[in-house]
């Protein structure tokens, strides 16, 4: 077999899109993005048999560090049947004398592989699927695991709700698996006249993810971080922004003359509430608004709700909710083997910030609950690598004070 330092865009898109598993952050557009967002080198190697046929591939990011040295990460990397032993291993014959040539310090991927079956408490299932044998075989190959953390501390989430369609024979059974508390405000926000629809820009969604990010205490990325995602993924369809609109003026009218013809007073008194929330409304937004957006990356066999953006009207009707079904409704008739939640934590019952609200919200829009395998690193620098993370601090310390 022979390991190939370079591969051309047009052998690395074919072979990632027909390898089973593949994940978007491996593809070579996310490698161009990251290049924009984060200064950093995308570079596409591979394997090759004997015949000349390509058997594994990874986008690795490379970051340059001081003294002429780097460090890459392969994000939910690699490409490859994991399965095959004799792959993985040749693979990372060839990765470690790449690390030696380009005087990395180390590589850091986070497979897409499953680690074991588990219930909603994230607890192991006895007799449940795993990938232990992957698991020992990464550990026997030199590379380090970096443990299996419980929250957001490595480069991706460690578990994630993913819901597989190849269970279902429609999306109706789909949606019985949805919960009652999340189902009931899908059926409600067709109250409210919305229209969804696909947007082509993300000027929209940043701004309403401010919102989120004050409510929730954390920092979203700049807007050009999400419009260079959005350039170089719909280049080849990898990307959807969903939106959402609707019209605070019309709805009062419209209430108002429902109000007039409703008899039970039960009833009245609903969408009188309805008309007062929308007067209010009203003060800031007279004309038909975006309320909420939903950014969607796709590979060519799963979807992924990425982003979401959205106000407190949005939460009033049901429209977050709504987005949700959307997508995965979308996902379903586009012919997608699953729909990815795209993270939330291995506690459900963590106090930290707003994790468990959002693991509850996730677990009932249903799915099965995953465990990925975690990081691995593979260190061809031990003494750089000890001090890298302090190295570092230093450089950007020292950086930002110029």
């Amino acid at each position: 077999m022979k390991f190939i330092k370079n591969l051309s865009e047009k052998e690395y898109q074919a072979f990632w899109e027909k390898t089973p598993n593949n994940h978007f952050m491996q593809s070579y557009e996310w490698g161009q993005a990251c290049k924009k967002n984060r200064d950093q080198i995308p570079c596409y190697v591979g394997l090759k048999d004997d015949e000349g046929n390509l058997v594994a591939a990874s986008l690795l990011l490379k970051k340059k560090t001081p003294f002429n040295m780097c460090y890459f990460y392969a994000p939910r990397g690699y490409t490859m049947d994991f399965s095959n032993k004799e792959i993985l291993t040749e693979f990372t014959k060839g990765l470690k004398n790449y690390l030696k040539e380009e005087n990395a310090i180390y590589l850091k991927l986070d497979p897409p592989l499953m680690y074991q079956e588990i219930d909603e408490e994230a607890n192991k299932i006895e007799g449940g699927l795993n990938n232990y044998r992957t698991y020992n075989l990464f550990n026997n190959l030199g590379y380090k695991h970096k443990g299996f953390n419980k929250l957001y501390e490595g480069n991706q989430p460690r578990y994630t709700f993913r819901t597989y369609y190849g269970k279902y024979n429609s999306f109706e059974e789909v949606e019985k698996t949805f919960s009652k508390s999340f189902a009931r405000p899908i059926k409600r926000s067709y109250n409210y006249d919305l229209e969804v629809y696909e947007s082509d820009e993300v000027k929209t969604f940043h701004d309403l993810i401010q919102l989120i990010s004050a409510r929730d205490g954390f920092n979203a990325y700049s807007y050009d971080y999400y419009k260079n995602v959005y350039e170089e993924l719909s280049k080849k369809g990898y990307v959807k922004v969903y939106n959402v609109k609707i019209n605070p003026t019309h709805l009062i009218d419209k209430f108002s003359q429902e109000l007039e013809k409703e008899k039970k007073e039960e009833r009245k008194a609903k969408i009188q509430k309805d008309i007062d929330y929308f007067k209010e409304v009203s003060k800031t937004h007279k004309k038909e608004y975006t309320c909420a957006s939903l950014i969607c990356t796709y590979s060519a066999t799963g979807a992924w709700s990425l982003y979401i953006g959205n106000d407190d009207v949005a939460s009033y009707t049901g429209t977050v909710n709504r987005l949700y079904y959307e997508f995965m409704k979308k996902a379903y008739e586009d012919g997608y083997e699953y729909a990815d939640l795209f993270g939330v934590v291995g506690d459900p019952h963590t106090k930290y910030k707003n994790l468990a609200g959002i693991y509850e919200y996730k677990r009932k829009i249903g799915g099965e609950y995953i465990e990925f395998i975690g990081e691995f690193d593979l260190i061809n620098k031990p003494f750089w690598y000890a001090i890298l993370p302090t190295l570092l601090k230093i450089y950007r310390s020292i950086k930002k004070g110029k």
